[in-house]
């Protein structure tokens, strides 16, 4: 009762003042809310977007002549339609994913996908070049404090020194090349490299 009477004084205070502030206080909340539901839904409706362009890039992999050509392929497209394309891939072999709710900001975690109960964080990199071993060993960290495991995943080289890093954390398994075709194409022989 308290509340509800301060709340009344509080609005006849506003609208003795200035009725431009009284229609403010009442119309300032809804604007924002409806500022925050475009937001979202824009937000969604790419999410949705990436995914069904996930889905056109899986069923265009088969189609292409050679690993190489799937490599060079995966190369061009989209960074975020690529995290879509693994979670995707994840997804049809039976497995629980988590999408982001945003792409950027993400703190190095692009997804988790859970084997055999098992959380398992995901960072994709999709380019041409040697992977850096910064990358790796940030991802390194981000799954230790996690206390998870993690598919660190890419479309380029992996170098000597990448390797090394790698070597430092055993809880990382490297997707890359013919492993990471074979997930992208439902073998379940993709599992059957080192972890």
């Amino acid at each position: 009762m308290i509340g509800t009477e301060l709340a009344g004084e509080l609005l006849r205070a506003l609208g003795q003042r200035s009725p431009w502030l009284w229609f403010s206080f009442l119309l300032l909340p809804a604007f924002l809310y409806c500022l925050s539901a475009t937001f979202t839904t824009a937000s969604q409706r790419r999410h949705r977007r990436y995914q069904r362009q996930a889905v056109r890039v899986l069923s265009r992999l088969p189609k292409l002549n050679s690993d190489a050509a799937r490599i060079i392929y995966l190369r061009k497209v989209n960074p975020y339609v690529f995290e879509e394309v693994l979670l995707t891939a994840f997804l049809r072999q039976g497995n629980r994913i988590k999408r982001n709710a945003s792409y950027s900001g993400d703190g190095g975690k692009d997804g988790q996908v859970w084997i055999n109960g098992q959380c398992w964080l995901i960072q994709a990199k999709r380019f041409a070049a040697t992977i850096q071993a910064q990358h790796v060993r940030d991802f390194g960290a981000l799954v230790r404090q996690e206390h998870c495991r993690g598919f660190f995943v890419h479309t380029g080289r992996t170098g000597d020194v990448s390797r090394d890093v790698l070597g430092a954390y055993p809880e990382i398994a490297l997707l890359s090349g013919g492993r990471l075709l074979k997930l992208l194409a439902g073998d379940a022989g993709w599992q059957t490299g080192d972890r």
